[in-house]
């Protein structure tokens, strides 16, 4: 049985269902992708394996392959990319005022093994449910468009859209106490 306090206040109405992932709107729960210990280190070899590239190209890789379940931060990117060339797995340069990284002899044989499986993020995107990755990006073109609306809109278009909101609300709730 769900309990549905009624509440203009998101962020308290919300606050038991979990941190959310998006920060323009409402706390919604969230069906975080599954990252495992060495995704991303696996996901830059293969990444590399195919050509020359700087961390920027991959984390952009990564969310595209991945159909924007995943998106590495630079905070776990860089770090690794370090860590590879410590280890003498890939080397970094200086090209067009990046830092591109391409593989040493002893890199291009840990990628082609790796390159063998299954992407990493590929298995990485199959740790959230198409229908809940559906609900992400759908949660994602709503904040666009709130952002835009706070931007944009006039008095009336305000109003629609507050009253709109409201009733969304109440009809995601009536959705969730149904049996």
């Amino acid at each position: 049985m769900i309990i549905v306090q009624e509440s203009d206040d998101w962020p308290e109405a919300f606050a038991p269902l979990g941190t959310p992932f998006h920060t323009t709107g409402p706390p919604i729960p969230v069906t975080a992708p599954r990252v495992r210990r060495g995704d991303v280190r696996a996901a830059l070899l293969v990444l590399i394996h195919e050509g020359p590239r700087n961390g920027y190209q991959m984390i952009q890789d990564i969310a595209e392959r991945s159909r924007g379940v995943w998106r590495p931060s630079p905070g776990s990117v860089y770090p690794a990319l370090q860590q590879l060339e410590d280890e003498g797995l890939v080397s970094g340069g200086e090209s067009g005022g990046s830092r591109t990284f391409q593989l040493t002899e002893q890199g291009r044989e840990q990628a082609e093994r790796l390159a063998t499986g299954s992407a990493p993020w590929d298995e990485v995107a199959r740790t959230v449910p198409e229908d809940r990755h559906e609900l992400r990006l759908l949660w994602g073109a709503l904040g666009e468009a709130f952002v835009h609306l706070t931007h944009t809109a006039n008095d009336r278009q305000v109003a629609e859209a507050k009253k709109l909101l409201r009733q969304t609300r109440k009809s995601v709730f009536q959705i969730l106490a149904e049996d």
